[in-house]
């Protein structure tokens, strides 16, 4: 995987397209005044809808990126009243124009060409919609999450889950729960074709988000990267490192599938360690030092809290390049062929069923890295892999 973020990507572009030429100033001198006055009328109301529209506009025009940056705070520090009395319905209209606006401007941007010039309209409005937080907004954005341009699906998929987003679902009642689990079936379609990074934030949000369809998302994204490890595709290990958190954190939560989660935590750490060990003379440097960053930091911030001891044997053992050592650790912690590992007896779960149709005590064994001369041979951990996906079953 390329050593840079989308973001970051995202910045470089709209740096190399900048045009050196500020947009139109937005004028703000009437919407100034609708936002101190006690209580609003029809007028003011229309205010705030031809103010939005305006900058909304301009913001899809904007070629330069400071310039984009100064728009979207323009709207930003107007979006609510600083009069108590009118906060409410100052906050609805906004709200309302702010939809009906990017909407129609989104849809315009659709017919734009060049196709450089659509790609800045549409990540303009998707970075707009985002710093909103209005849930009002997020069917515009589940709009964008199948574009063939990794970018706008990644700023689509941080619009439906950042956590302001996440807040207001949570809090949102019976419209809430509808929304929640409207986005989280959205995200489900995406999970195989989405990056590393629009994948963490989606983590973020199955972990987070109060509804059945989140645990399902999270325990499916963990099923996929596990599968990637299997098949030694996997992309960005650093990743998992937070889907290992949040799925620790899954296995102290009331109401979820803690075997599901454990299953799936062992599973993946196993995975994560196994790679480090089999893959020294074919992973580079990257690829090491973040599993490496994987490794030490689960082992800091779950197994020892798991465990309630100290636990620094996975770090010292990376410190020393002893893998005997890792790997007899990772048997005690994750289990092998002839015990539970520690961590399953204390958190009570497995690793489904093997072949011969009993409960596995021990993690799925890593295939040797394609090309290998070891390839095709058996492992030491575990048994036979019982799926062809080498992914552990399902609770």
């Amino acid at each position: 995987m390329k050593n840079k973020t989308v973001t970051f990507v995202i910045c470089g572009i709209f740096l190399i397209l900048a045009a050196n030429s500020p947009v139109k100033a937005i004028d703000t001198r009437e919407i100034d005044v609708c936002c101190h006055k006690d209580l609003l009328n029809e007028n003011d109301l229309q205010t705030i809808d031809d103010f939005v529209g305006e900058a909304v506009g301009e913001l899809a025009k904007t070629k330069d990126f400071t310039t984009v940056a100064k728009a979207r705070s323009v709207i930003l520090a107007r979006r609510s009243s600083s009069k108590e009395s009118a906060k409410t319905q100052y906050a609805a209209q906004f709200s309302e124009s702010a939809r009906k606006h990017i909407s129609t401007s989104l849809e315009a941007a659709k017919d734009i060409t060049p196709a450089n010039t659509r790609f800045r309209a549409i990540l303009n409005l998707l970075i707009l919609a985002n710093s909103l937080e209005d849930v009002r907004l997020t069917d515009l954005a589940m709009k964008w999450l199948n574009d063939k341009d990794d970018a706008i699906r990644y700023w689509a998929v941080r619009c439906v889950t950042n956590p302001g987003i996440i807040e207001k679902l949570n809090s949102g009642g019976v419209d809430g729960s509808e929304l929640a689990e409207n986005i989280a079936k959205q995200l489900k379609g995406i999970v195989e074709s989405s990056s590393p990074e629009s994948l963490g934030l989606m983590a973020e949000f199955a972990a987070k988000v109060k509804i059945p369809d989140g645990e399902e998302l999270l325990f499916q994204i963990a099923d996929m990267r596990i599968k990637r490890y299997s098949d030694w595709t996997v992309e960005y290990e650093l990743l998992d490192e937070e889907i290992l958190k949040l799925l620790d954190e899954k296995m102290s939560s009331e109401g979820t599938n803690k075997s599901g989660a454990g299953r799936r935590f062992g599973q993946l750490y196993s995975y994560a360690i196994q790679r480090y060990v089999k893959g020294q003379d074919v992973l580079n440097d990257t690829q090491k030092g973040q599993l490496v960053s994987v490794l030490v930091e689960t082992e800091n911030s779950c197994i020892g809290k798991r465990l309630k001891v100290t636990q620094s044997v996975v770090k010292n053992a990376v410190e020393q390049n002893d893998y005997t050592a890792l790997m007899q650790e990772h048997n005690r912690l994750l289990g092998d062929e002839t015990q539970a590992g520690q961590l399953a007896l204390k958190l009570n779960f497995d690793y489904g069923k093997g072949a011969d149709g009993n409960r596995r005590i021990s993690p799925l064994a890593l295939p040797e890295p394609p090309g290998s001369p070891e390839a095709g041979a058996s492992s030491d951990i575990g048994s036979t892999p019982s799926t062809s996906s080498g992914q552990a079953s399902s609770p």
